[in-house]
């Protein structure tokens, strides 16, 4: 095997035909964050995104795209972005891990959203965290179905609440795609609202975030296309939500609502339109991404896995990245997967959010 390294934007139509094959073969890796369209839209925002290319005399067998910053620690593209991280490759490859960072220079890759059936990360993983999913395969029916036997409260309550918007409000729809880009400005306001009333780091400060989330709205194909979705009550834009999708499933992204309609729950309202649109569009799943959220539980079927590890070469930069980062995530974890800890911290970072937003007022 010969791996050579290229800036996504350097890949020619062969080698993106290519990717879109081992995709295309694999329901697994048919992932929005694993697609050549979300790696090169964030090479264009990002300058230190890369794609491994690895090959043999017989043609290219995988692609591996990253993120090289200084000291040679390798991130997954979009670090602290994607839920699903990893090669594309051909099934039958043979890789070691090592030996991949060495042909890129790399002194450690770290990842916290792996696909944990790449066999030749395997052997790097730390620990295995639920994502949480909608099945659809069986279409919107049957979901509906497996919801009310798992969870006739949430069933019950998001009908009466849904009834309740319509006659208050105004007749409730849904738009499962829509090209409006002031409504994806708008969605992106209330999640940045949401943001900082949780005490959480607000993504869209950053203003290639944004212009990313811009850039991938503006994508729209059979096989990927960054998705907007809108709960309306009559002429009240109520919820919206951007993701990302393949043509077999969607994951989600960014989900937010206008405060002032929270009484109806209008984050479940809008997920539920979203199972019932997207299954009728023939979509495998929803992803909900890796996070313990009472809402994921609530409207989730079953649970996929994602790994977290790093894999490392001895090196100083990986003995720095050691220090740095894995105690802190070690932590992390130990608390995110004790209620008792995770709620506190919870309730910790949504005082802090609450002082912060008196310091400094968000603006409508």
């Amino acid at each position: 095997m010969r791996i050579s390294v290229v800036h996504p934007k350097d890949l020619g139509e062969p080698e993106l035909a290519r990717w879109r094959e081992f995709q295309a073969a694999d329901p697994e890796q048919d992932n929005p964050f694993l697609c050549p369209e979300f790696v090169r839209t964030v090479g264009l925002l990002r300058p230190q995104v890369r794609v491994a290319v690895i090959a043999d005399g017989s043609g290219i067998w995988g692609f591996f795209p990253y993120e090289r910053h200084p000291l040679g620690i390798g991130r997954p593209v979009a670090a602290g972005l994607t839920d699903l991280q990893g090669m594309v490759y051909a099934r039958g490859l043979e890789l070691d891990a090592v030996g991949l960072l060495r042909a890129t220079g790399l002194a450690v890759w770290e990842f916290d959203h792996l696909h944990p059936g790449q066999p030749m990360f395997a052997p790097h993983h730390e620990s295995r965290h639920p994502s949480p999913i909608i099945e659809l395969a069986g279409g919107y029916d049957e979901y509906l179905a497996t919801l009310r036997r798992k969870s006739p409260t949430t069933y019950r309550m998001t009908r009466y609440k849904r009834n309740r918007l319509g006659r208050e409000v105004g007749e409730v729809r849904h738009v499962a795609e829509s090209t409006d880009t002031a409504a994806l400005r708008r969605v992106m306001h209330w999640k940045s609202q949401q943001y900082r009333r949780t005490g959480r780091m607000d993504r869209f400060a950053h203003p290639w975030i944004v212009e990313l989330v811009e850039r991938l709205h503006a994508v729209r194909t059979d096989r990927f296309a960054g998705s907007l979705s809108l709960l309306y009550a009559g002429d009240e834009l109520v919820a919206g939500h951007f993701g990302l999708r393949t043509g077999s499933q969607l994951c989600t992204w960014f989900p937010a609502y206008d405060t002032r309609f929270g009484k109806y729950s209008p984050g479940l309202l809008q997920h539920l339109a979203m199972a019932q649109d997207f299954a009728a569009a023939g979509l495998r799943h929803i992803d909900m991404g890796r996070g313990p959220k009472d809402y994921k539980e609530q409207l989730k079927t079953r649970d996929l896995e994602v790994a977290e590890g790093r894999v490392a070469r001895a090196s100083a930069g990986a003995a720095v990245h050691w220090v740095a980062q894995v105690p802190l995530r070690r932590l992390r974890n130990a608390v995110v997967s004790t209620p008792f800890l995770r709620d506190r911290a919870d309730r910790l970072l949504k005082v802090y959010g609450r002082l912060s937003s008196r310091l400094r007022p968000v603006r409508d």
